[in-house]
C-alpha cells in the first residue's frame, strides 16, 4: 500500500469544555473546569471551590460554539472533513451528575450538532469525558474517589449511547486517562490534601475509571453491537539520552508508566510492573466482586492516542535541563527544535510511536490530537499566516504516511488539534493557538468571536480533497 487507506478518516478535533461556552445556558450544571481560573506560561490556573465575582473564567464562554455550532459545522464541511472529534460535556447531560434522568435540553443540543455534522456527511467521533465532569460529583463524593461515581458515569453513558446509537459510531471512555497521575484535577476532580498518599488515591480512582471505561464498552456494545469503543492515551516515544543502560532503563521505565493505563484498557488486565510498584509504595487498592472480570471482558476496540512530541529520559545525570511541555515532561532532547512554548518537534516520533503501540497491543490506531500552539497574529487584511503550522502538521502527516503506508499499521484516521482556536486546557489561554480557524478573542474575555480561516484551513482543505497525496 502507498496511499493513505479510503476511506480514511480525515478531520480536527475539539473539546466541549474548551470551546462550547454557554456554561449556565439550558440547565447546564457547573463542571469543574468551570471553576479554572485563566493562566498563562508563568501563572498556574487556580481552581475555585464556587463561581467568584470579579475572577474570569474563560471556559464560561470560550469560544461560543454552543451557540455558533451551525457556522463552524460549515466551515469544517468546507475543509471535506470526514469527522469531527468532540466531546459531550457530562454537566450537559446530568447538571450535578447523580440525577436519576437526563436534561432534556443537554440532549438536544448534541442531536442538534450530530444532525448538522451528519448532514454535510461528517461523521462525530466521541469522547465521553474529556477533562470534565459534573462539579456536583466532586462537591457531594469528592470526585472519582468515590466508588459511585462509577454508576452515575454508567448511568450517563447508557442516556447518551441510547439517544445517539444512530448518529455516533465511534466513541472514547476517558481523555488521556493517563495524565491521571500528573493532574488529578483535570482528569479526576480531585486535589489531593498534603495528608495523603498520593498515589494510593490518584490509582484507587484509575481503579473507578478502568471499570467505568470496561462497564461504558459492555454497555455500549449491547445498545448498538456496530459501536466502535476505543481508549485515549497521551503517548509519545521515549528516547534514552545515551545508550547508558540507566538511561535506557529511566526511558523504559517512563514508557511503562504512560502505557500502565491502555494496558489495563486494552489487555484488560493490570500489568505486573504496575502492580509491583503500587505494592512498594504502600498502594492497596480496594476492589469489589467482579471487577477483575470487568475489566478482562470490556477491552477496548482501538487504541486512540494524542501525539505532539516524544520525550527524552536520563537516569545517569541529576541536572540534566528539562524540557517543557504540557503533561509528561522529560529532558531537553538536543536533537530537536522547540515551539515557543518549549515544545520539542519530532515528526519521526509519531511514526516511532505508531509502531511501539500497534507492536504492543495489535490494534487499530486512531490518531486524534496531534498539532502546534503558536501565538497567531490576524493581518489587517484580515488573513492569518500561519506557515509553521502548516510545517510542523506536514512533516507529521509524512510520518503518518510513512506508518501506514511502509510499516502495514491499520489507522483508522487522523484529527489534528484542533479544528478552531479555543482555550487551552492548561494554561487558560487564548493567544496559545491550535486552530485551523482563527477567533476573535483575547486572554482578558474580549472580542468579537468572528470567525477567520487561517492559511493552514486552506492546505488540510488540499490534503483532505486528495487523501493525504498532496502536502
Amino acid at each position: 500500500m502507498s496511499k493513505f487507506p479510503e476511506p480514511f478518516l480525515w478531520g480536527a478535533a475539539a473539546a466541549a469544555n474548551q470551546m462550547e461556552g454557554a456554561y449556565d445556558a439550558d440547565g447546564k450544571g457547573l463542571s469543574i473546569m468551570d471553576v479554572m481560573t485563566a493562566g498563562s506560561k508563568t501563572v498556574k490556573r487556580q481552581m475555585t471551590e464556587s463561581i467568584e465575582d470579579g475572577v474570569y473564567y474563560p471556559n464560561h464562554v470560550a469560544v461560543d460554539f454552543y451557540h455558533h455550532y451551525k457556522e463552524d459545522v460549515a466551515l469544517f464541511a468546507e475543509m471535506g472533513f470526514k469527522c469531527f472529534r468532540t466531546s459531550i460535556a457530562w454537566s450537559r447531560i446530568f447538571p450535578d451528575g447523580d440525577e436519576l434522568s437526563p436534561n432534556p435540553a443537554g440532549l438536544q443540543f448534541y442531536h442538534d450538532l450530530f444532525d448538522e455534522c451528519l448532514k454535510y456527511g461528517i461523521q462525530p467521533v466521541v469522547t465521553l469525558s474529556h477533562y470534565e465532569m459534573p462539579l456536583g460529583l466532586v462537591k457531594k463524593y469528592g470526585g472519582w474517589r468515590d466508588r459511585r461515581v462509577v454508576d452515575f458515569f454508567t448511568r450517563y453513558c447508557e442516556a447518551v449511547f441510547t439517544a445517539y446509537k444512530d448518529k455516533v459510531k465511534y466513541w472514547m471512555t476517558f481523555n488521556e486517562m493517563n495524565a491521571l497521575e500528573f493532574d488529578t484535577w483535570r482528569t479526576a476532580g480531585i486535589q489531593i490534601r498534603p495528608d495523603e498518599n498520593r498515589m494510593q488515591v490518584t490509582y484507587q480512582a484509575a481503579h473507578h475509571q478502568f471499570v467505568a471505561s470496561a462497564k461504558a464498552v459492555l454497555l455500549g456494545h449491547k445498545i448498538n453491537p456496530n459501536f466502535k469503543i476505543g481508549c485515549m492515551t497521551l503517548f509519545g516515544r521515549v528516547y534514552p539520552e545515551t545508550c547508558n543502560p540507566l538511561d535506557v532503563k529511566a526511558a523504559d521505565d517512563m514508557m511503562a508508566g504512560m502505557l500502565a493505563f491502555p494496558d489495563v484498557q486494552v489487555r484488560g488486565e493490570y500489568p505486573q510492573r504496575l502492580l509491583k510498584q503500587l505494592d512498594r509504595q504502600g498502594v492497596i487498592l480496594q476492589m469489589e466482586q467482579g471487577d477483575l472480570e470487568i475489566l478482562k471482558k470490556g477491552t477496548v476496540d482501538y487504541i486512540a492516542f494524542s501525539y505532539y512530541n516524544s520525550l527524552t529520559q536520563t537516569g545517569s545525570r541529576e541536572r540534566a535541563e528539562k524540557a517543557k511541555g504540557n503533561v509528561v515532561i522529560g529532558i531537553v532532547n538536543s536533537y530537536l527544535p522547540s515551539n515557543e512554548w518549549g515544545w520539542q518537534i519530532d515528526p519521526m516520533g509519531l511514526r516511532l510511536s505508531m509502531r511501539y503501540l500497534y507492536d504492543r497491543y495489535q490494534k487499530p490506531l486512531f490518531v486524534v490530537e496531534n498539532g502546534l500552539g503558536a501565538s497567531d497574529v490576524l493581518e489587517t487584511d484580515g488573513s492569518v499566516h500561519d506557515p509553521y503550522r502548516i510545517d510542523y502538521l506536514r512533516r507529521h502527516i509524512e510520518s503518518l504516511k510513512a506508518a501506514i503506508c511502509e510499516d502495514g499499521i491499520p489507522t483508522i484516521g487522523y484529527t489534528m488539534w484542533s479544528c478552531i482556536d479555543q482555550v487551552s486546557s492548561s494554561t487558560g489561554e487564548m493567544k496559545k493557538r491550535y486552530g485551523l480557524i482563527y477567533v476573535d478573542r483575547d486572554d482578558q474575555g474580549n472580542g468579537t468571536l468572528a470567525r477567520t480561516p487561517k492559511d493552514s484551513f486552506y492546505w488540510y482543505q488540499h490534503v483532505i480533497e486528495t487523501n493525504g497525496e498532496e502536502l
